[in-house]
């Protein structure tokens, strides 16, 4: 069989929403305790990884084996590890700047507002994000080039993201870089590493459920979604304009790629810039 078994995958689509719904409400609740709804960010990577354990339990007897334990891996394995770090980078911290801007804004209760427009909003997109993961479990097409090509696009991506936090992480911790830019390493050559290795993370993914072209054509929203939050959403955007006003950060993106990797650009000599 190559056809997707839409009846199995629709019991999945629903489980998948409420494991991803369960993460970000139990989230919301120790939140809420604590007055920190920073602790969402944490709960993005551990919502992914709770919805690849969930497809991967119902998916057993569907799909090639292969695939399944693959994606499964690759999802739980960047959706940990990014939980882990940003848990770390954010250890002895109060409330995120973003979060204090948005809730200040509240209409109403703050709690009510935070629970709709943070914790479900970003349960759902868990989970439309998360289709390649559900909807790879099911198909039966054993792995070929297509999952070669996704594999080696999620490893690349993965790799990119953990130098690109790690370096960040180690110029943060010393003393004499506070209120500098990091412009060393990776950050040299994009100002966003650890958005792009997302964005290799998910069209990765994309790819390794890219086994048949139905696959493809019901997934492909999620890796297109992926790229315009990182791009033109909630991160690369926000961040720079939170950063706007950081000393040096004007002549760092005038020198630095927005995104995709490439060399730093020459810092125009002053006669050049003679009229």
């Amino acid at each position: 069989m190559t056809g997707i078994p839409w009846s199995a995958l629709a019991v999945n689509l629903a489980a998948a929403a409420a494991a991803a719904f369960a993460v970000m409400l139990t989230t919301f609740a120790v939140a809420r305790a604590k007055g920190l709804h920073r602790l969402v960010d944490i709960a993005w990577g551990a919502a992914f990884t709770a919805v690849a354990l969930t497809t991967y339990v119902l998916s057993a007897g569907y799909g090639d084996d292969g695939r399944r334990i693959l994606v499964t891996v690759a999802t739980a394995v960047w959706g940990l590890r990014l939980s882990v770090h940003i848990a770390r980078r954010g250890r002895g911290h109060g409330e995120d700047p973003r979060y204090e801007r948005l809730l200040a804004r509240a209409p109403g209760s703050r709690d009510a507002y935070a629970l709709r427009t943070v914790y479900l909003l970003q349960g759902g997109l868990v989970w439309l994000i998360s289709l390649p993961v559900q909807v790879a479990a099911y198909v039966a097409v054993p792995l070929g080039a297509s999952a070669v090509a996704g594999g080696l696009l999620w490893a690349v991506g993965f790799v990119v993201e953990s130098v690109g936090d790690v370096q960040l992480a180690r110029f943060k911790a010393d003393p004499d870089n506070r209120g500098r830019v990091m412009d060393r390493g990776l950050w040299g050559w994009t100002r966003h590493p650890n958005y792009f290795g997302d964005f290799l993370v998910w069209w990765g993914l994309f790819l390794l459920a890219c086994g048949t072209a139905q696959a493809a054509a019901v997934t492909v929203v999620s890796p297109l979604v992926m790229s315009y939050l990182l791009t033109y959403g909630s991160g690369k955007r926000l961040l720079e304009n939170h950063l706007a006003d950081r000393p040096g950060y004007a002549a760092y993106t005038a020198r630095t790629s927005g995104f995709l990797p490439l060399p730093p650009r020459r810092r125009p000599h002053p006669e050049d810039t003679r009229p």
